[in-house]
């Protein structure tokens, strides 16, 4: 029995193998710690000063176009040069943005507009960043342990997204947002300096120079491979139909549950790390693109039943499972991702993930916000979570080698597996 216990805990090698994953993981934990509270802060103090359902929504369509631009541009930009210097510039840019919105806080009257320009640069850096970020993945970690690593940096975020968020939302209800904004600052200046300790991770022999043309052939690359697309795809719809995070302040005025904002935030990171903590098995799973079905179908209809129910306490509860579908669903897509793609284009296909799991929530708090305007913010969920399903179940009918991929046998896994040994014998591998 406890042999069983111990095989479901989280599998530790890539923390053991590599120092500059644990470097990562401490440097995201921190980041996130710091960032959850102006992520908070931010739509409430738009709530509080326009009252509007479509005001809070119209900051995922101003981080639309920055988002899209710099992150396809950021990861042909993750394929030409050193990710290390990519990552560090980013950050410390990110935490320039928090420095303005600590400073338009202290204001005695603050401005709107400033709020939906640091929302706009927060999204083209992150944009840049990101690819850069999760195409390191790969280098730093030995390839059999790509699924361990997954589940572990879930672990991080489920952490932080756990304690940020109720913390940040008593910080904001009872201290207000000078002092959460001053925590985002402290937060990226912790971290700036974390990533300046990270090995250099130099692109590839002959990379190729950032350009348009390079873009476009990670987007045929992407395009004539059915699991990615899939994924992609999947990914997109489930975040566009039910996200919908950014009118919880609604949905909590709507239920007369104030109080509850901060852990409706916090709700689905308990079902995330819940899954977590117990993905020991993920590291002997092979069918990875049942898990990105099933896992997006769960969190459709979990987020279909938040909306449906009044009880407050049964919509947290929902809340949860569909951060536990979430969960499955990522760590799958993450294992394709890694185990799949040829080094040589990673960072572009990087982009192309961060416009399948960022434009989506862009866009669906858009979707929501304008829909809650119009019904209310209950009905604008739980609609959002049936399409969602119904999304997720014609993708998977029309894209069936995502349901049958098989690590083992998958021919790109196969030479993306050979390509790592090749890397590691003639040591171009960050990792230690």
């Amino acid at each position: 029995m406890t042999s069983r216990l111990t095989a479901l805990l989280p599998d530790l090698s890539p923390w053991r193998t590599s120092r500059d994953f644990r470097l990562l993981w401490v440097q995201g934990l921190v980041t996130y710690l710091g960032s959850v509270m102006a992520l908070i802060a931010l739509p409430l103090q738009i709530k509080d000063l326009t009252g509007s359902p479509l005001a809070v929504g119209a900051m995922g369509a101003v981080e639309l176009v920055p988002l899209v631009v710099f992150g396809l541009y950021g990861g042909a930009l993750a394929d030409a040069v050193d990710r290390r210097k990519v990552i560090l510039l980013t950050e410390a840019g990110l935490g320039l943005l928090a420095v303005v919105l600590l400073v338009n806080a202290m204001l005695p009257s603050p401005m709107l507009w400033p709020l939906y320009v640091v929302a706009a640069g927060v999204a083209a850096l992150a944009g840049l960043q990101r690819p850069a970020m999760d195409s390191l993945l790969a280098r730093i970690v030995p390839h059999d342990q790509l699924a361990a690593a997954a589940a572990l940096n879930a672990l991080r975020w489920q952490i932080g997204a756990i304690a940020g968020p109720a913390a940040a939302g008593l910080v904001v209800a009872y201290a207000g947002n000078v002092p959460a904004y001053a925590t985002t600052v402290a937060g990226f200046a912790a971290s700036v300096l974390m990533c300046r300790r990270l090995s250099a991770v130099p692109p590839v022999e002959h990379a190729a120079r950032p350009s348009w043309r390079g873009i476009l052939e990670g987007a045929r690359y992407a395009w004539s491979r059915p699991v990615l697309l899939g994924t992609y795809a999947i990914d997109l719809a489930a975040m566009f139909f039910a996200f919908p995070n950014t009118i919880f302040p609604f949905l909590a005025d709507e239920l007369d549950a104030e109080w509850s904002l901060g852990l409706m935030y916090a709700a689905g990171s308990v079902g995330s790390l819940f899954v977590s903590l117990t993905s020991g098995w993920v590291s002997r799973t092979r069918r990875h693109g049942l898990l990105v079905v099933f896992g997006a179908a769960g969190w459709g209809v979990a987020v279909a039943a938040a909306g449906w129910t009044s009880n407050i306490w049964l919509v947290l509860v929902c809340l949860g499972l569909a951060g536990a579908g979430d969960m499955l669903s990522g760590l799958g897509r993450s294992t394709i991702w890694n185990q799949t793609i040829p080094d040589r284009i990673r960072g572009r296909l990087a982009g192309i993930e961060v416009l399948s799991y960022s434009v989506g929530p862009q866009l669906g708090q858009v979707r929501a916000g304008a829909m809650a305007g119009w019904t209310g913010a209950r009905p604008a969920i739980w609609t959002g979570g049936l399409a969602c399903v119904a999304t997720v179940g014609v993708l998977a009918a029309v894209l069936p080698k995502l349901l049958s991929y098989d690590a083992r046998t998958d021919e790109d896994a196969l030479r993306r597996a050979g390509e790592v040994t090749d890397l590691r014998k003639r040591g171009v591998t960050a990792a230690e």
